[in-house]
């Protein structure tokens, strides 16, 4: 059943309701240069998206917007165009003659960059900043009004206010707060034609705070619309995993109107696996849920998978397993499957590469009963469909804390399903295998190639379990988003870059030439840095490449 939400208007597009879900995107030219983002928002258009977004800084960029919107209507594209607005309100107002929706961010629309430090605020003082609140942002509101342009109050995790997280602290009771603070000044003014986003690049996080959200709405007998999106959520299966266990859970869940995937490619490649998440919605599949009993103090989070004789006997069998041969000898890795089952007769030579796998822990043929949940699904789809569909099936249900493993059974290679599964374990925070990236999309923001930088990073450090790496393009959400990770790349300034570890930055202005190896020495530095295996195989079916680090 889905969350009954008003309509709005954006543009020509109507959100909410009954309306279909909305696919959305974001240019990453520089908004300034008129002809190239122009070019981007109709190759967006072309391949089905239905609104998209524009970075808009300051005041040049903001009238960059209306040259945008008249060669556009000239070349016969009427797609509703969005003002992304951070820090400078004075761009907002401006650009509110142009465009057909403005993004505002109440982390930094009023407030300044958060500075993470310790501030104490009473009942009175509290209530001060409100005022200062509104008082900032009462001109856009009365401003859409009179326009009849739409709004997001777009809160995202990395950018919340001291004044927020002191008071509620860095949670989604906080992103969900900072929200209603600029809605109810929307409300107070008769201004109803916004929707809200709560983006997180952890998915639990984003989960919880839309639900929170719609509680309170529903608390409050209020029906607003919903973008949904896990912001930053990288490239390739990480990033379409990540996305499709957020947004799909939600969509699953009857929430959600229009959605975006924040995937550092090219912005039309958004497009194609937005559209397959909603076909996956409408195909969801009951997942099975069985008991198999597995050795004492097993870890939760397991990886089954079924084998058979032609599987057994390719000569790169342990490999694709996980296994790591050392003279002659398999050993386990953070990423290697934990149990397998065999489907039909094998052969004696078949049963003798089987039996080092049992010599190293990996479980063969488990038996049903207590135990472990594992839940199990079989699939026909094509590989990027499967991708999509498994991490929506299954990520809705270990979000929720139902399943302790995962067993993806289909006509696919044991590689591709190996690394499958331990995304999604991943994407659910429910077991860490490998490195996690949290790189931004780009946009006119970005201060480097955010796409090229994002693989040469991912290919020289993606063996480092447990280890959590941002790549951010600027530092809009920069520091912020430094504080879920280990270690943050950030654009400063053009081709410069600033290391961070956690949310302290600890190296500024780099030269983008040198960056990559002081973040390398960094790592190292902080005793996290272990040796590359040979044997690590890092299967991605989004890229023309198996990676072999």
């Amino acid at each position: 059943m889905r969350f009954k939400t008003r309509v709005i208007r954006v543009g020509k597009v109507l959100v909410g309701g009954d309306n279909p879900i909305r696919i959305q995107s974001m240019t990453t030219s520089n908004t300034r240069d008129v002809q190239s983002t122009v070019e981007q928002i109709m190759r967006l258009s072309d391949v089905g998206c239905e609104i998209v977004r524009v970075t808009v800084q300051g005041k040049k960029e903001a009238e960059a917007c209306e040259h945008i919107k008249n060669r556009l209507i000239q070349l016969g594209y009427n797609i509703p165009i969005v003002a992304d607005i951070h820090f400078y309100p004075p761009a907002a107002l401006l650009v509110a003659d142009f465009v057909d929706k403005i993004r505002i961010n109440p982390g930094n629309y009023v407030d300044r960059r958060a500075m993470f430090k310790t501030i104490h605020y009473d009942d009175n003082s509290y209530a001060i900043e409100l005022e200062r609140i509104e008082e900032g942002f009462y001109p856009l509101v009365e401003k859409c009004k009179k326009r009849g342009l739409a709004m997001r109050i777009g809160t995202n995790h990395g950018s919340l206010s001291d004044r927020i997280m002191n008071r509620y602290g860095d949670t989604s009771l906080g992103m969900i707060e900072s929200a209603l603070e600029f809605a109810r000044i929307c409300r107070k003014y008769d201004y109803h034609n916004f929707l809200f986003s709560m983006k997180s690049s952890n998915p639990l996080i984003m989960m919880d705070a839309y639900r929170g959200l719609v509680n309170q709405m529903e608390k409050l007998a209020w029906d607003y619309p919903l973008h949904l999106g896990v912001t930053e959520a990288g490239d390739g299966e990480d990033g379409r995993v990540k996305s499709s266990v957020g947004i799909g859970a939600l969509l699953l869940e009857g929430l959600g109107d229009t959605i975006r995937m924040s995937l550092t490619e090219d912005p039309w490649a958004e497009i194609e696996p937005c559209k397959r998440l909603i076909r996956a919605i409408e195909k969801s599949q009951k997942i099975e849920q069985i008991n198999l009993t597995f050795p004492d103090g097993w870890i939760d989070g397991v990886v089954v998978l079924s084998v058979n004789e032609e599987q057994i006997l390719h000569p790169d069998f342990y490999k694709h397993i996980g296994c790591k041969i050392e003279l002659g000898k398999c050993f386990k890795q953070d990423n290697t499957v934990d149990a397998i089952f065999i489907e039909g007769e094998i052969s004696l030579f078949a049963q003798n590469k089987i039996a080092k796998l049992q010599e190293a822990g990996i479980i063969v043929n488990l038996k049903e009963g207590n135990g472990l949940v594992i839940l199990k699904g079989q699939y026909n789809l094509t590989e990027e469909d499967l991708v999509i569909q498994a991490a929506t099936d299954f990520g809705s249900l270990l979000s929720n804390k139902i399943g302790d493993g995962i067993w993806i059974k289909g006509p696919y290679s044991i590689e591709s399903l190996r690394s499958l599964s331990f995304s999604i374990l991943q994407a659910v925070r429910k077991r860490r295998s490998k490195t996690e990236f949290i790189a931004c999309p780009g946009c006119g923001r970005t201060l480097f190639d955010i796409q090229s930088v994002t693989k040469i990073i991912r290919s020289k450090t993606a063996h480092l379990p447990g280890v959590k790496i941002a790549i951010m393009g600027c530092i809009v959400n920069g520091p912020g988003e430094m504080a879920d990770a280990d270690f943050g790349y950030v654009g400063s300034k053009k081709n410069k870059i600033d290391l961070y570890i956690g949310k302290e930055c600890v190296e500024r202005d780099i030269d983008a030439t040198d960056a990559l190896e002081k973040l390398i020495q960094l790592i190292k530095d902080q005793g996290r840095w272990v040796e590359p295996s040979d044997s690590l195989s890092i299967v991605d079916p989004f890229s023309k490449t198996t990676k072999v680090d």
